[in-house]
């Protein structure tokens, strides 16, 4: 069974509450079961008791805090998320992160918004989240903007640094991207063993990545896997 963004036309939206504070939890249920459309099936004081009563209760949306004793509110929510019962969650945080949100959203989160705000921009967000898109409030929105500023900046310091190495050390960095070891790159290349593991330290210290899964985004990004060598 899936839960449709149609909740609404087959009755209430069920609603489950996951934070560790019991006065926020009443507070939520209160004002909720003030509308006629919600209708609170459980509450949950941690993560692993959210992913639980999911499973029993299967709610349209969960309203999940992030910070909560256990496996937390990301974790929740991707073991949530995970269920396919077509849940949906919304966070609600009391101050909302860039690193917050990004989780989040990489989780399966369908909305994101401050504790704070006013009682009809909460449920204005449940109704949003349960018709399948996404929600996300003032300060969530202007959090997602500076995020993708500060990836194109990154990226553009990226592309510069790769315009910065040699032919050989471009050629070296895309073959360690596609997964090849310093015996089978030195063979490729016509090197020596040595040489190629001094290309690699090279480009460690150049680039400031000390993992070379590090090394393997950073070509993928600059487009240098393109680039395997001979």
């Amino acid at each position: 069974m899936v839960n449709s963004g149609t909740a609404s036309a087959r009755g209430p939206i069920k609603i489950l509450l996951a934070d560790d504070h019991s006065v926020v939890r009443a507070g939520l249920r209160a004002l909720l079961e003030k509308e006629c459309e919600f209708v609170v099936v459980g509450e949950a004081g941690n993560g692993t008791e959210a992913v639980t009563l999911a499973k029993s209760t299967r709610p349209h949306v969960v309203l999940m805090d992030l910070a909560m004793p256990g496996s937390g509110g990301i974790e929740a929510t991707r073991r949530i998320v995970a269920l396919g019962l077509g849940t949906k969650v919304l966070v609600l945080t009391a101050l909302p992160q860039e690193t917050q949100l990004c989780d989040a959203l990489e989780a399966g989160a369908s909305g994101f918004m401050r504790k704070i705000a006013p009682v009809d921009e909460l449920t204005r967000a449940i109704r949003t989240v349960v018709q399948d898109r996404l929600f996300l409030d003032e300060d969530a929105a202007r959090l997602v903007v500076l995020q993708r500023y500060r990836r194109a900046c990154e990226l553009d310091d990226e592309r510069v640094a790769a315009d910065q190495l040699s032919a050989r050390e471009r050629q070296v960095l895309g073959l360690l991207a596609l997964g090849y070891s310093s015996r089978e790159i030195a063979r490729r290349l016509a090197l020596s063993p040595r040489t190629v593991d001094e290309y690699r330290a090279r480009l460690k210290d150049r680039l400031g990545l000390s993992q070379r899964p590090e090394l393997v985004r950073f070509a993928l990004r600059t487009g240098l896997l393109a680039e395997p060598g001979a």
